[in-house]
Formats: structure tokens, sequence, C-alpha cells
């Protein structure tokens, strides 16, 4: 039994667990060991003969040692039968769906025997599920239609969960020696949102033609790969335990260049490009620019060559999507795109005081430590009571509390770091907010958003955004259309009336750069900055570590086209920040 099928077990009798109802700490131990195993680079099966060698793994203690040892011994172990006694594996696949928690499909289970989606989708439609507690009409519906979903986007992986094997794949691949470089391609390296699968270019001195064979076979035998589906000269492609394929291609240095390029742009990019070079005499593939005459090489090696020859700027990959980079290009009006150095704020995120994980001061720590000059601390209202949403009383107190940090900080590092007093205020079904004006009148900055009745009708979702920022003290809309990556598809508004009304009454549109979200979009942030509406990107972190999510949504305001100037806490202080921002009544 090799480790990937060691830690499929082990993650799959951790979801049984959560099915079961079962301890949390036991669940979470299930799924560390998994990942631990599955990041070995010797097989697990092999030291089953030496608890020293087992205990030594990370997240594996003796419990789970003897857990590998029966599964090496017997491919399972009694507490997987134990469970596949009372559920079945196909229920695993439902916690995937939107409202099927655990305790929820146990529910089903019980009551109506439903161990599959398609056997949960006929139940729905049958109405079946009206009898059971808390599944009315409401909850069906939103079932239904994140089941047509989950269809549709099952082959897709979010733009941070396929960074996140590019990083694991490549670590491994580089430990091979004469490996320089490895770039992820395709729409990974656009920074699109999502992915269908994932390619990876390595050079280096042992990818040259003569001597690769030896970097492909440590290729081929990774200890993430679930299936090898092909090994050629040059390419290995394999697919992950979660059904994500990978393509790694190892290449010479001196056709690196055409390789990224090549697999880097869109379809119509690259159709765009290769016209561009006919156009000029000369032919364009993966190994080279080339004329057509006597294929002589004109660029290879890098990226920037291949353009310069074809009389372009570089084109950097967020925009490689053929809408209009290359006439820019040779224009030479491409942007310069805003990149993470420039932000010195983050207007977005939660404390231990609502939902969050950490303390005012841990974010704004965390915050300084990333190299930011200035924070906003939006804690949830009450309308989200699963978030131990604030009061008008205890947002009071929170606001106290925040200005007593801001005060320290600004003491202890000379005004370096400010804290700003803020909300993340729910819009309420009639567009009303869920705070008294007084109590926002207290804030910096007031975060207006939907986080309820996204089922509404596309006038009525309309009126009730409109309705709120006409409030006078809402300065940003957070997450505008409410969509969740790959989960839930956005409300239905009329954008442009919402972009346009904003800029006329300077309200900031947000882009939220939680992966989850995304939101607003690429296309609709460019549709905000012609409509003249004030752009900033927040990471709506609920802990420190997610402050680190500030990245990706710069990679969307990249495949914006945006510029520095175009968001506002690229702003040097939170005191010009704020004097750009709709002013306070």
């Amino acid at each position: 039994m090799d480790n990937i099928a060691i830690a499929r077990l082990l993650d799959e009798t951790a979801s049984l667990l959560e099915i079961d109802a079962g301890d949390p700490f036991r669940i979470r131990s299930y799924r560390r060991a998994a990942e631990a195993i599955e990041q070995q680079t010797t097989q697990v099966s092999t030291l089953v003969g030496d608890l020293k060698q087992l205990l030594a793994i990370p997240g594996i203690g003796k419990g789970m040692a003897a857990n590998i040892v029966e599964m090496v011994s017997t491919g399972t172990m009694p507490l997987r039968e134990e469970l596949l006694a009372k559920y079945k594996p196909t229920m695993l696949e439902l916690l995937r769906l939107p409202g099927m928690g655990p305790k929820t499909v146990a529910l089903v289970w019980s009551a109506l025997g439903v161990s599959d989606i398609d056997a949960l989708e006929a139940a729905a439609k049958e109405g079946k599920l009206a009898d059971l507690p808390r599944m009315g009409q409401k909850f069906t519906d939103k079932l239904l239609k994140g089941i047509e979903d989950y269809r549709r986007n099952s082959s897709r992986f979010r733009i941070d969960d396929a960074h996140e094997y590019a990083e694991k794949i490549s670590a491994l691949i580089r430990a091979f020696p004469g490996i320089d470089e490895i770039t992820p391609a395709g729409s990974l390296r656009r920074g699109r949102e999502t992915v269908g699968d994932l390619d990876l270019l390595v050079t280096g001195p042992a990818c040259e033609p003569g001597v690769v064979a030896a970097a492909v076979e440590h290729v081929a035998g990774l200890p993430l790969i679930d299936k090898l589906l092909a090994k050629g000269q040059n390419k290995v492609s394999f697919t992950l335990r979660n059904n994500l394929q990978v393509d790694v291609r190892l290449l010479p240095r001196a056709s690196y260049g055409a390789a990224l390029q090549y697999f880097t742009g869109s379809k119509m990019h690259n159709v765009a490009l290769r016209q561009r070079a006919i156009k000029r005499g000369l032919t364009l593939n993966e190994y080279a620019l080339a004329r057509l005459d006597d294929n002589a090489i004109v660029a290879a090696r890098t990226e920037e060559d291949i353009y310069r020859a074809l009389d372009l700027d570089y084109i950097p990959p967020e925009l490689r999507e053929n809408s209009g980079e290359i006439e820019a290009a040779a224009a030479h009006t491409l942007p310069k795109l805003i990149t993470l150095a420039d932000i010195r704020g983050d207007l977005h995120m939660h404390t231990e005081a609502t939902d969050g994980r950490n303390t005012i001061r841990e974010m704004a720590e965390a915050a300084m430590a990333r190299g930011l000059a200035y924070i906003a601390i939006t804690d949830h209202s009450k309308n989200l009571a699963m978030t131990n949403g604030l009061d008008d009383k205890r947002a009071m107190a929170h606001i106290k509390r925040i200005r007593e940090v801001d005060a320290e900080l600004q003491k202890e590092h000379k005004g370096k770091m400010r804290v700003l007093a803020g909300i993340e205020v729910d819009i309420l079904a009639d567009g009303s907010l869920d705070l008294a004006d007084k109590t926002l009148a207290e804030m910096d900055i007031v975060v207006a958003s939907v986080h309820s009745h996204f089922n509404q009708p596309i006038e009525e979702m309309t009126a009730r955004v409109l309705r709120a920022i006409e409030n006078p003290y809402v300065r940003i809309l957070g997450h505008p259309t409410g969509r969740l990556v790959l989960k839930r598809e956005a409300f239905q508004i009329h954008l442009d009336q919402v972009l346009r009304r904003a800029a006329e009454l300077g309200v900031a549109m947000e882009h939220n750069a939680a992966p989850a979200r995304s939101d607003l979009n690429d296309l609709n942030l460019r549709l905000a900055k012609e409509l003249g509406c004030k752009i900033v990107v927040d990471t709506d972190a609920h802990a420190t570590g997610e402050l680190d999510q500030m990245r990706y949504g710069i990679t969307q305001l990249r495949r914006a086209w945006l510029t520095a100037a175009d968001v506002l806490n690229t702003r040097a202080t939170a005191k010009t920040f704020l004097k750009e921002l709709r002013p306070r009544p």
C-alpha cells in the first residue's frame, strides 16, 4: 500500500467520523496524519517494522502508527470498517454540497436511506426532504441549485488550492539536483480564479537533452502522485488524490521562454500572437519564434525576447486573454499594474470579538509585519447571529477597545501603524442597515455587505443595495455580488446601476481578496473603473495568516488592468486614505 492510498483511507475515516459526530480533535488528528503521509518521500509501508521511524513523522502518534501498521497489513483498519458498516463511502461526497453538514448527511441517511448525490437530488425533487427537520422548500431549492453547481464545477479548483499544490509539487521536484527554475503556467499563471489542471514548466542543467531522462524518472516517482497518466521524453502527466491533473514539462534553458509564452497565454491570445508573427515572416510555437523561410531561431530563451521580436512591450501574464493587451503593447500603452508592494492598508478584517480567531492587537501586529501602515477592524453586526455579531451596545464598547489599541500602537511604534474603528454592517432585506446611525457615526470605516436573502428578484436586490449605499455613513460596499467561488453564484443585481450610483456618492467598491469570494471579479472591476468608482482591495481576514490572501486580490486587480493609483489603499497613510473615501456627514 503506497502513501497516497494510506492518506486517502485516513482522510475518508476523518470524513466518516464527521458524519458520525465524532470528536473534533480526533477528526483533526486523522486529517493531519493524512497530509503528513502524503508529503513523505519515503514509502511509509516500508517503515511499519520500525515504530521509532513512524513516530518521527509529524502528526503521527502511537495510536495513529498502530492504524498505519494495520492498514499496511490488511488494507483497512477497524475504525474505518466500523464506520462503513453504518455509512456508505458515497456519503462523503454529500459533505461538499451547500447545507449538507455531517449532521444533515446522517439525517437523510437514517430517515431516507439517501447515500449519494443522485438519490439526494431525487428525494429533493420528490418533496421527501420536506418532512425532515429544518428542510423546507427554501432549503430544497438551495440544495438543488447547489447540486447543479457542484456538477458543473467539480472538475475545477480554486486558485489558492492550485497554488498550494503547485508549491508542494515544486518542492519535491527541486529535491533532484540540477533543477534551477519551476514556473506554473496556464490559467494559474494568468491568475484565473479557478483552474482545471496544473501546468508546471521546469528547467535547469538536469533538463538538457541527453540527461533529462533521470529527472523524468524522479518526477514520475513523486509521492503525491495518485495515478501516473503518461511518461514521455520530457513530460510527465499524473493526477493527485483530489483528481487534479498535473502536467510537468522538463525543458532546456534555450527554449524555456518560448514554452513559458506558449503554455501561459489563453488560446485566443496565442492565436493573435501567431498571426502577428506570420505577418512578419515568422512562426511561433512552444520551441521558438523562428523565420518562416529558413527556420532560423529569432527568440526562444525568454518571453521578453519573444515579445520584443514581435515589436511588442512585454505583456504581463495576467493580461494575456486577448482583451486588447496586444494592441496596447504595440502602442506602448500597457498600464503599470499594481503590485503587492503597493498596498499600504487593509480595511476589512475580523477579530475574536465576533468570528475571528485573533485579537485586535494581534491582527495589527501581523499587518505591520507585512509592511502595512493602517488597518480597519470591521467585525460583524448582530444580524449574523452565527458569528456572534455585535449589537449597538457591544459595537460601541468595541470601538473603545479599538481606539485604545490604536493609541497604544501609535505610542509604541511612533505613529507607523494606525488601527481604524470599523464595522461590517449587514444590509437587511429591505436595504436598511443592521445598526443605528448614531453607532455608525462613531466608526472610521463602515463596510456594508449582503449576507442573507440572496434569492431576491433582481429589481428587489438592486433597490436593496442602492438604499444601503444611500446611507451617508456607508463608505465601502463589501463583496458586492455575494458569490462564493465554485459554491454559490452571484446574486442577481443590476450591478451597473449600483456602480454608477456608488461613483456619484463616493462609496468605494471592494474587491474581496479571499479566494473563496474574489468579489468583484476582474471583469466587474474593469467596469467599476470605467464608471469612475473608487476601489479598495481587502482580505476579509478572520485570522492573522489570512492577511496573506492579499496576494490573490492583487492578481485579480492586475487582471482588471488596475494600477496603484486606481486603488485607494495604496495611499501611504491612513490620513491620506481617509481623505479619498466618501466624506463623513
